[in-house]
């Protein structure tokens, strides 16, 4: 719509003081405009950093300042807790393009959104930082006039340093990775022997958590545990002792020891869970290692039928001690949805990311074949340098060759698992690959493609991202 002589987002218009803030087109690029509340009365720039094209009317770029500012003056822009919410969702927005159409699901379904959600290896890999990943939800957020709140995730966070990063910049989410402390080589041979604590609190007792579920713990399991977890729960609780135990910070906190090479049976999250609440750490979520693989942009590889048992456990256990049950590499896992929606009695918490960045591809694949051929080649090249990265099984002989498809065929690759995890995994590579005269090959065309086509990416995470919460049994409203 005109506003103002600006091409401006309706939902964005917004009063305060004596001046309307709204986002709008110039040319190519999205700003903000303050301008006068009443017609003849100035406008202040309300603390905004911009040019004054007179008549009491600001132009402001979107930069980090800028944001922080509209934070303060619009607290729906700000990220807050949200895992008190039954079910919760991540969407880890490697570009910084896709909240709008992730507002457009979560106006629909009655969920908590977690829009800014990034990993240190994914700023690290996209040449991002957390201030753009945050401000990029907050614009995004203003844009669309979305108020119902949303989250933001300093994800699978490994120091103190990265942990204070993130806090202090107002994310409302840490998820702290305690994989660096986990001892993945403990066998019942090599596991030294007990402590008498842990020999009083566990050894042969038999422990009801209802709805018919009953642990028990031999010695050998009790080694394993003991030894396995024992200093990433002490990593977790210096952490919680750190930065949420005097609430200096409005953040909630998640336990991650899903990324690890063994899988956490029922009796170690029990284990973890009641070992760190005994020592005083609060945690809102907490994510296993789940039988089965949880690989990158496909569906779920293993036993579905042991997984459904698992889950029903796991859930169990949350349910037990009061915290929600977190589902990491979430992404594109149907098969298993149903079960952890049921299970978890639609109390959840479910993380998605390279999904996002590849409905981004696939608008690619249709938009422009000939970009998205050149794309494809370069990450056939780059593949194994992607793999040091993320786990994955791809057999690259399995995806069909380019050069025998047809340009309308090309989407119909990332209905291919194979071809799924080629784009997904060099994501980073891709972005960031540079000509010899420093620009960037791919970068810059791939951004002006999807802000031609924004609509067509909007549409198709509405109905991809859907499809993922109403698997796990949300309802639309």
């Amino acid at each position: 719509m005109q506003y103002f002589g600006f091409e401006a987002y309706e939902k964005s218009i917004n009063s305060i003081e004596s001046s309307r803030v709204f986002m709008a087109k110039d040319g190519d690029e999205t700003v903000l405009i303050v301008a006068p509340k009443e017609s003849g009365k100035a406008a202040t720039n309300l603390g905004f950093k911009g040019n004054d094209l007179g008549e009491g009317t600001f132009r402001v770029p979107l930069i980090h300042e800028n944001a922080e500012v509209l934070r303060k003056l619009f607290p729906f822009t700000k990220p807050v807790k949200g895992l008190k919410h039954p079910r919760s969702f991540g969407v880890g927005d490697r570009l910084g393009i896709a909240t709008p159409g992730h507002i457009k699901v979560f106006e629909a379904y009655d969920i908590f959104p977690i829009f800014a959600q990034q990993s240190i290896r994914e700023l690290n890999l996209t040449n991002r930082t957390y201030e753009d990943v945050l401000d990029a939800a907050t614009f995004a957020v203003f844009r669309e006039g979305f108020k119902k709140g949303f989250g933001a995730d300093g994800d699978h966070l490994k120091t103190i340093k990265d942990v204070e990063y993130a806090l202090s910049l107002g994310f409302s989410m840490i998820t702290l990775d305690c994989s660096e402390h986990i001892k993945n080589d403990v066998t019942l041979d090599n596991a030294p022997p007990l402590s008498k604590l842990y020999q009083d609190a566990y050894l042969n007792k038999t422990f009801d958590i209802g709805e018919g579920i009953k642990l028990t713990f031999n010695e050998g399991e009790l080694r394993q545990c003991a030894a396995i977890y024992g200093e990433a729960i002490l990593f977790a609780a210096d952490i919680y002792t750190r930065f949420f135990k005097q609430g200096s910070y409005e953040a909630d906190f998640e336990i991650s020891i899903d990324e690890t090479a063994s899988v956490t049976t029922p009796l170690q999250h029990f284990f973890v869970a009641k070992e760190l609440l005994n020592k005083g750490v609060s945690f809102a979520t907490l994510a296993p290692r789940f039988c089965g693989e949880f690989q990158k942009g496909i569906d779920y590889k293993g036993n579905v039928a042991q997984f459904e048992q698992e889950i029903k456990i796991h859930a169990g256990i949350a349910r037990h001690f009061g915290y929600k049950l977190s589902i990491h590499s979430g992404s594109d896992k149907f098969s298993v949805f149903p079960s952890i929606g049921k299970e978890t009695q639609g109390v959840f918490h479910v993380k998605t990311a390279g999904t996002n960045w590849l409905e981004a591809m696939r608008v690619v694949a249709m938009a422009d074949p000939s970009l998205y051929r050149d794309i494809h080649h370069y990450a056939l090249s780059v593949f194994n340098e992607a793999t040091q990265y993320y786990h994955v099984t791809t057999d690259l002989t399995k995806i069909p060759d380019l050069n025998a498809l047809k340009d309308e065929d090309l989407p119909k690759l990332f209905e291919h698992n194979d071809a799924r995890q080629l784009i997904h995994i060099t994501y980073g590579l891709i972005l960031s690959r540079k000509n010899p005269d420093g620009s960037f090959t791919f970068r810059d065309s791939l951004y002006k493609l999807w802000r031609d086509h924004e609509h067509i990416y909007s549409d198709a995470l509405v109905k991809h991202i859907g499809k993922h919460i109403a698997l796990l049994g949300i309802q639309k409203k």
